[in-house]
């Protein structure tokens, strides 16, 4: 019969941890989010050649891989003393990190848009805010939902490099046990179901979204 020393307690332990991961994914998310609209808007209203310092930084977080990212930053925050705790750090450099890729969502999904439908739009007397929300926001969103919702799962997945920083998020949390208990496979399966139900929501969301919107095809 299948005993395990795993405990009530344990179990609670496990489910902090996955707070953990889905308070710094929804911070990150939220504020990548933000940022990336804005400077997806910038590059497309700026031109290429204009925007090539911005398409520059965000290269740098799209190339460096992540735990380069926590670490260097976490060390840089020690040299300068800013005194960042590791949930500060891991969601400004998650949040950088979001920002580089939803930049290139929502570029892709403005340029998406008819360029007919804005002249038209234009034509109308629209000015260029009118033309943004009522004629471009609705369509680029619905083209860049289904990125955005692999972005935002991606991050929750990537949020368990935080660790490295100092942070018990989930996968933090059943590395601890594992070594406490011993019971490697019982735990990580554990942790993958928390991951999955943690996870599931927001893709079954994005679904929803999907087909609320298809109607108006």
């Amino acid at each position: 019969m299948f005993d395990t020393a795993l405990t009530f307690n344990d179990f609670v332990f496990l489910a902090k941890g996955a707070g953990m991961t889905l308070a710094v994914t929804a911070v990150s998310v939220l504020a990548g989010t933000v940022l990336g609209v804005i400077f997806g808007v910038i590059r497309v209203q700026a031109g290429a050649y204009w925007s090539v310092p911005l398409t520059l930084l965000l290269d740098v977080f799209r190339s460096v891989p992540l735990l380069i990212q926590l670490v260097l930053a976490n060390a840089f925050q020690s040299i300068i003393r800013l005194g960042w705790p590791p949930f500060t750090t891991s969601c400004v450099v998650l949040s950088l990190y979001t920002a580089a890729y939803c930049t290139e969502i929502v570029r892709g999904g403005i340029g998406a848009v008819p360029g007919n439908t804005r002249r038209a739009a234009r034509s109308l007397g629209m000015t260029w805010w009118q033309d943004m929300h009522y004629i471009v926001s609705p369509l680029a969103t619905r083209i860049s939902l289904p990125a955005w919702i692999g972005l935002t799962l991606g991050v929750m997945k990537d949020s368990s490099l935080v660790l490295w920083v100092g942070l018990i998020e989930l996968l933090r949390a059943s590395q601890i046990l594992v070594t406490r208990l011993q019971e490697p496979l019982f735990i990580l399966v554990i942790c993958g179901a928390f991951y999955f139900l943690i996870s599931f929501p927001i893709a079954r969301l994005g679904g929803y979204l999907e087909k609320r919107w298809s109607p108006y095809d």
